[in-house]
Parts: structure tokens; sequence; C-alpha cells
């Protein structure tokens, strides 16, 4: 019997890398375009070290930047058990068919029927109807309408579980763009954290436009790879939209010669699911992965962060950029010390 040998983009131990925690960002910079920013040339593998502010410098009148308008919900919630009075966290990821049903993943063991209370002197109540599997629930909240207002007044920032320590206020507004304008994803599109209005308005004066597209962050983004061949992980279904008037101007880029600048994977991943062809505009869900191989359509450059070993994230980056190019560039980035994951520094790949 011949046993086939999986290539070696396929497989999982590829997109390993060793992390040192130390570069892991904790805390955002105080000014974000502040970021240094690694510049990599897909063709030749050059590489360039730079700062965000320079970013501008790679624009053209012609170009256009896409970002995700994404704006994150403060999903994380305390709670506890009525009866029993035990600890349990939620992270709200989706609203579910139901009347003031969510989705959610649930830290501490819970049975459907548990009601649940939150804040001070029992202010809200929910109870869980449906075990999802793998940590996953819905939970209703009875007569309440708009569970959003309730996350704004008892909810914290999702930040990702590598950021050892306790939301802050501030996180509100530092996990998050500042075009954030869409309510839906527990999780920041992290490459356009490194944007500010000053920023902006340079490209903008530039020529370049700056069009919005959405895509509202879940589980599908962030979810592990434990299959050793990737190409058998599924990922989960996210919500996303390109309006009328971002399509537009995406296609006169095109008839300009104008190049499509993503701002982040997930941006990618909103351009890349609308197929080949005049782009539209269209509403629905997506669970693209992106892996070596795939035929990019849609995008000609990437601003993305460096990503966490293994990850969907990690394998989108290669497929863009080559997989020994991002190996190339991740063992520099750890050698010069920059700083990983969602606070930390970004890469722009031509």
């Amino acid at each position: 019997m011949i046993t086939q040998t999986l290539p070696a983009e396929y497989k999982l131990s590829s997109y390993d890398y060793p992390l040192d925690e130390a570069l892991i960002a904790q805390v955002p910079l105080a000014d974000r375009d502040r970021a240094r920013l690694m510049v990599l040339h897909r063709e030749t593998g050059r590489i360039e070290h730079r700062v965000f502010s320079d970013l501008p410098d790679y624009l053209r009148p012609t170009d256009v930047l896409v970002v995700n308008d994404t704006r994150v919900i403060p999903a994380r919630l305390q709670c506890r058990k009525v009866p029993g009075g035990g600890k349990i966290e939620l992270l709200l990821l989706r609203a579910a068919a139901g009347p003031g049903q969510w989705e959610a993943l649930v830290r501490g063991s819970v049975a459907v029927g548990q009601h649940l209370a939150f804040g001070e002197g029992d202010l809200m109540t929910a109870v869980v109807r449906r075990d999802l599997g793998e940590g996953r629930k819905i939970v209703e909240w009875p007569g309440e309408d708009d569970v959003e207002s309730m996350l704004d007044r008892l909810g914290a920032p999702p930040l990702p579980p590598y950021i050892r320590r306790n939301p802050t206020p501030a996180d509100r507004e530092q996990y998050q763009t500042v075009y954030a304008a869409a309510n839906g994803s527990v999780a920041a599109p992290t490459a356009g954290l490194h944007f500010t209005p000053m920023l902006l308005d340079r490209i903008r004066a530039r020529g370049v436009k700056v069009v919005p597209v959405t895509l509202h962050i879940g589980t599908g983004t962030f979810r592990p790879v434990r299959c050793e061949d990737i190409r058998d992980h599924r990922m989960d279904s996210e919500r996303v939209e390109i309006g009328s008037s971002a399509a537009d101007a995406i296609e006169e880029a095109r008839r300009m010669k104008g190049r499509i600048f993503a701002v982040g994977t997930t941006a990618t991943r909103v351009l890349e699911s609308a197929g080949a062809g005049r782009l539209k505009a269209r509403s629905g869900w997506t669970d693209l992965f992106v892996v070596p191989g795939y035929p990019f359509k849609n995008i000609d450059a990437l601003v993305t962060n460096f990503h966490f070993p293994k990850s969907t994230l990690l394998m989108l980056v290669s497929a863009f950029a080559g997989a020994q190019n991002i190996k190339e560039a991740y063992a520099e980035a750890l050698h010069a010390r920059y700083r990983f994951l969602s606070f930390g520094d970004a890469m722009l790949i031509l």
C-alpha cells in the first residue's frame, strides 16, 4: 500500500513557529500609527522596516483602501447561577433566531434550564435554552428585546485570551478601529487598529478612496485548526456585507488600473467571497477558508498584523505572500523584536 505524503503547505505543523510570549503586545501604543511596519515584497521576498504612518508612501491616487467597519460589542459578561451563586462567564457570539436569544461561549458548567443573574441585586436574569456543543449555548433573556443595550451597561470588551490582564474602560475604544460603525463583532479587525483620523486624512489627500465593507467577526475567524491536513478544517459562517457604493468604488479603481489594498484578513475574506468578475453589492454569510494555492481575485495588497501560530489567519497571509516568504518574514520579525498579535505591529504585503 502506497502512503501519499501530505504536501508541506497543507500540514498544520508547517504553520507553527516559536512565538516568545514576551513579544505578545498586552497594551496598545499610545499613538496608534507609531507601530512598526514590516513591508514584504512578495515577488522578491525583500523586506523593509518602516513605521505605520509611512503607509501613504506605498499608495497611489488610483488605489482604494478597503477597511472592515465592524464594531466590537462589549460581549463578555460575568454572571452567576441562580440558585447557587456559582460564577459563569459568557462570550456572546451573535443573535440567535428567537427573541432575546444569543449564541454564547460559556466558561463554566451550566445545564439547559439553568438561570443566570447579571449585575448587582439580580438586575437581569437569563436562562440557558440549548446546548450546541463545544462550549456553545443558546442563552435567552426573556422579555428583553434589546440585548445589546444590556451589553453596553454590563458587558466588557472581549479581549483575546493571550492578553493576560483584565479589560479596562479604555479598552472599549482602544480595542476598536477609529472607523468602526456596524455593531456585531466579538473580536477587533486588528490590522485596522493602527489607523488614526489624521492618517486617514493623509491617505485621502493622496487621492486614495477609503472604502468600508463589513465582516462581523465570530468564531469563524479565531477558531483553532485541529486537523493535520488543514484542508479538513471547516470555518464557521460569519456575516458579511458589501454596499453598492463600495462595490462601485472598487470597480472604478479597477478601471483606472488602481490597486485594491485590503486592510486585514477579514476585509480580504469579504472581497474574495464575492467571487470573480464584476464586484456587486451583497449581503450574506461567508465560510471562506483561504489556504496556499487559493487563486486571489479581488485584492492586490494586504495590510495585516503578525498572527498566532497554526491560525487560519497565518494560513491566509501565507497563501497571499507565499509560505516561504512568510516564514522568513516572521523569523525576521522575531529576531527584530516586533510586537505580535492584536495590539502588536503591522505588515504590508505588496
